[in-house]
This record gives structure tokens, C-alpha cells and sequence, in this order.
């Protein structure tokens, strides 16, 4: 079946259910297709996407006038299709996703808390982002919730969390975090473990919910792309193309070719730095050192070369709303090229010793196993999805701008270990340093920026990027006025933290180090 054949067979199948379901404007979240659906109609359609084997990418809700509208992102061979519907303020009920969809299960119980939405059939009715900030019966997205919240005193330890437990002879429970002894973003982690070996895991996160999807409301676009900058700032690039995209394609602005290919090189510097990073930290979880130490004075020196080419360190602030806020000079090139260079030859010289290194080998191959199967059931994409057979990547499979002009290498492996996520990023790395070289070798001329209309009103766009740490969703409606109304931001942490749950089964407590920063994922990409 071809990328674009797919719907057709859907809709099919939808109507031998006796489901109705409304094409809505073909542009209207284009490049996604767009379906209007009845709100009893939500399960069912969920199970037959389950059943065409649909991968589940996201859900907001948006309160409008006396109605909360639902949407849901589902993605087929590299399509993307939005669902709609809507169930009243007075009677906000709907069924759930997570029967047919695992990786619903804790956007789903976001939404409950941020909009009251109370949700049928889902298997775990627990609180996920309220915590004790605000009162069982507030919902911080509905209009009549100030931005400030009710309470002038401060939130009150969460301390009653009803963590699932594992009972049995043996059977002991250890409590880490939320504080870290490290300098990491706070987040719980509930064990039950007999002996060294974990049975279950258990995380809480939404310490460190920041009130993003509410701080945007009211917003011009120059004031969401900084906010959108800062849903996590290891992904600052990523995350403000996505948004950018979408108001670009609300407002119907074209990017000019040379910001694109701009846009492009920061966020191949962005992921380079990163799984720099990521390597000297995994290694040095398991006591290399001396990888930590060299890995980190490769990152540093790119992170230099970022501040001196492009204004800062973390390359924050460098995308704005139709284009990128800085044109290089011929110089920045001169300069770049050969640091691409430098950093290529470290790592023929260095990635060979991770390799051959027996007591690395002996640590991270067949530790924090993560099965396709799981992988494909949680949704994961970018370095952890890869790692474990699923082959996708928005830049080769959606193809946007301008990597839709080359060809995207995309490494996949299937043994789901933390060597073969070491090794996905590392083959990134590889891959970048060459697509930079070329994006500067046919950089276009011209402008790096477009002329933003005056008005934007009652539009809403999608933005579609694949960040360092995989595929990232940024939704954006403009009111009648032209400000922001609704922004929801989708990071790849949502599926990646249950992914931890899943592949510490069976490993010894001393493992948890190593698989944690295998997979790395975002607490404040995730904490809303």
C-alpha cells in the first residue's frame, strides 16, 4: 500500500463499524489529513487504528466557548492524520485510547487534569500532572483558571501518590528521588525489587510542570517561538522549528530555501552535541571514565564553535516566526568545515575504543532491553525507537524542508540494548557531520526571513520536526485577533519515559544508572 493509499482503506473500514467520519478542510492542517468524528464514536475509531497498526503520536484539548474540542494524532508510513471531536463543559466525557493505544495512557490522564475531561475505560484513574497545585475540581486550561492559580500558599508535598506495588516474599521497595544527588531536572522512581533484580518500575514526574500550554495563551508569535524555545532546553532548535512551522502554516508563510537550510544546520548541530554528550555520560555510568572526559571536551568545543558562530552556547533563540534571526557570514563556513573535519577523525579515533573495550561491552550489551514489540506498543521514535526496529524518522519519512531535498540516511538496529542506542547515536553523529557539509555546499542565496503577515486570525497550524531525541509534534491555533489561543508541544520524552519502565524488568538495581541515560528522556519536555 503506498504512503498516500492508506486513508482510503481506513475510512473503509470505519464505515463497516457504522462510524461517520467527516473529512474537514484539506488545508487546514495540511500537510495532515483531517477527520471530524462524533464524540461516541472516539473508542471505536482508536481500535480499528490500533488493528491497521496506526502508531499513536499525541492528544490535546482546546476549550472553546462552552465545549472542550479533542484532537488526536495517529501516523501511517509516514502520514499523519488528525482526529477531532468535541463533548461538552457540561457533561465532558470520552472514551479512552489506552485499551488500544498504551502510549495514550498518560497524555490521556493529562488531559483529564488539565481540562476535566473524564475519560471511559481507562485503566489507570490516577492523577498524572495535577499533583497538589491546584484543587480536584480546577482544571488550569479552562478559561476561568487565572494563570497564577487560586492558591497563594505553597503546593504541598505530593507525598500520597498510591504507587502500585509488588507484594510477595522477598519483595522490597526502594524510593529514588524526586531530588537527585546529581544536577538532573527532579523526577520519582518507585522500585520493587527481590535481590538486585527489578520487578517493576514505577516513574512520577510533572515536579518541574512550568504552566507552558497556559503561559502561550495570548502570546504574538515572536513571544510563542522564545516560549516554545524553552519547553526543553536540550531541544530548543527542535522544539521552536515545530512551533514556527505550525504558525507558518497557519499564517501561510514560505519559508525562505536559505533560513531552511539554516534552520537545518542548527538542528544538526543541536543533535550532535547532545548524543555527544549522551555518549560520555553512558559510559561513564558504568565507570569509563576516561570516555566521559573525552566525549565532554568534544561537546564543549562544539558548543563553543555554536556561541562564536551562531550567538549561543545552546543555539537558543536563533529560529524566529518565517525564518532564522541571523544570516553566517562566508567566514562562519570557514570556520565550521573544518571543525566537522576535526570532530570526524576524534571519532574514528575514539569510537573504535568504545567498541573494542571488553569491560564496556560486558555492561551495556543485553542491559535495559527494549523489545520491538514494547518499542512499537509505546510509540517511541528517534535513538531509543531505532535501537529497537523502529525504522522512522520525520526528516527521511515525512520529509520536510529542505531535508526533502537530499537523501537521509536513518540507522535502525533490533537488539533494544544500550550498546545498540549508543550506536544509533553515534551513526547519527556520522550522518550529520556529512548532511551539514552538504547543506552548506548548496546553500541557497537569498533572504533568511519572511515578512509576517499583519494578521493571523482563526487559523491553526501542525509542526512536524525530528528533534535529537525523535519526532516532535507542536500544535498552534490563533484566535480572531491574532494571538496565540492554544499551543500544545509534544516532546519524544512522553513515550520514551514508560519506554524505562518496560526495559528495566529483569535488570539488577546497578543498572538503572546506565539505562536511565540510555534513554535520557526530558523532564521538563514532558512537564508541561
Amino acid at each position: 500500500m503506498s504512503r498516500f493509499d492508506w486513508l482510503t482503506e481506513y475510512l473503509a473500514r470505519l464505515e463497516e463499524e457504522h462510524v461517520v467520519a467527516r473529512a474537514g478542510d484539506a488545508t487546514r492542517l495540511a500537510p495532515a489529513h483531517y477527520l471530524e468524528l462524533d464524540a461516541g464514536d472516539w473508542g471505536t475509531v482508536a481500535r480499528v487504528a490500533a488493528a491497521f497498526g496506526c502508531r499513536w503520536a499525541g492528544l490535546w484539548g482546546d476549550a472553546v466557548a462552552e465545549a472542550i474540542v479533542v484532537r488526536a494524532c495517529l501516523v501511517h508510513q509516514g502520514d499523519y492524520l488528525v482526529l477531532q471531536t468535541s463533548v461538552p463543559l457540561s457533561h465532558p466525557v470520552l472514551a479512552s485510547h489506552t485499551p488500544h493505544f498504551p502510549a495514550a495512557d498518560r497524555m490521556e490522564r493529562h488531559l483529564q487534569d488539565m481540562l476535566g475531561i473524564a475519560l471511559l475505560d481507562h485503566p489507570d484513574s490516577r492523577r498524572w500532572t495535577r499533583h497538589q497545585a491546584w484543587a480536584e475540581s480546577d482544571f488550569p486550561l479552562r478559561h476561568d483558571f487565572p494563570l497564577r492559580g487560586r492558591s497563594p500558599r505553597r503546593t504541598p508535598a505530593d507525598s500520597d501518590y498510591p504507587f502500585e506495588r509488588v507484594l510477595g516474599s522477598g519483595v522490597y521497595e526502594i524510593a529514588v528521588g524526586p531530588v537527585h544527588a546529581g544536577i538532573i531536572e527532579p523526577g520519582h522512581f518507585r522500585f520493587q525489587a527481590v535481590g538486585e533484580t527489578v520487578l517493576r518500575l514505577e516513574a512520577r514526574l510533572g515536579y518541574v510542570h512550568k504552566g507552558i500550554e497556559k503561559l502561550a495563551v495570548g502570546r504574538d508569535p515572536g513571544g510563542l517561538a522564545r516560549l516554545a524555545g524553552r519547553v526543553s532546553g536540550d531541544s530548543t532548535v527542535a522544539h521552536t522549528w515545530a512551533a514556527c512551522m505550525a504558525m507558518e502554516r497557519a499564517a501561510g508563510v514560505e519559508v525562505p530555501p536559505r533560513a531552511l537550510a539554516i534552520r537545518a544546520i542548527l538542528a544538526e548541530r543541536e543533535r550532535i552535541a547532545n548524543h555527544l554528550g549522551d555518549i560520555g555520560a553512558i559510559c561513564n555510568d558504568v565507570g569509563f571514565s576516561f570516555a566521559q572526559m573525552q566525549f565532554s571536551r568534544l561537546r564543549e568545543s562544539w558548543q563553543r564553535d555554536n556561541q562564536a558562530v551562531f550567538g549561543h552556547r545552546l543555539l537558543m533563540d536563533c529560529i524566529v516566526p518565517g525564518g532564522v534571526h541571523l544570516d553566517p557570514t562566508p567566514e562562519c563556513e570557514q570556520i565550521l568545515r573544518p571543525r566537522h573535519e576535526a570532530l570526524s577523525r576524534e571519532l574514528d579515533t575514539l569510537l573504535p575504543i568504545l567498541e573494542d573495550y571488553p569491560s564496556l561491552e560486558d555492561r551495556l550489551a543485553n542491559t535495559g532491553c527494549l523489545s520491538g514489540e514494547d518499542a512499537r506498543q509505546l510509540g517511541v521514535t528517534g535513538y531509543v525507537g531505532k535501537a529497537s526496529g523502529q525504522d522512522y524518522d520525520v526528516r527521511r519519512d515525512h520529509g520536510y524542508a529542505p531535508y526533502d531535498l537530499f537523501e537521509i540516511f536513518s540507522p535502525c538496529l533490533t537488539e533494544g540494548d544500550v550498546e545498540a542506542r549508543l550506536q544509533i547515536r553515534a551513526q547519527e553523529i556520522r550522518h550529520s557531520l556529512e548532511l551539514m557539509d552538504r547543506l552548506m555546499t548548496r546553500m541557497p542565496e537569498g533572504p533568511v526571513a519572511a515578512t509576517w503577515p499583519e494578521t493571523v486570525a482563526d487559523t491553526e497550524g501542525l509542526g512536524l520536526v525530528e528533534g535529537w531525541r525523535g519526532e516532535i509534534l507542536s500544535y498552534v491555533r490563533f484566535d480572531g485577533h491574532g494571538a496565540v489561543a492554544r499551543f500544545f508541544p509534544r516532546d519524544p520524552s512522553w513515550f520514551s519515559w514508560p519506554a524505562l519502565e518496560r526495559l528495566i524488568h529483569g535488570n539488577i538495581v546497578p543498572d538503572f544508572p546506565v539505562c536511565n541515560k540510555s534513554i535520557n528522556g526530558s523532564y521538563s519536555g514532558h512537564d508541561l
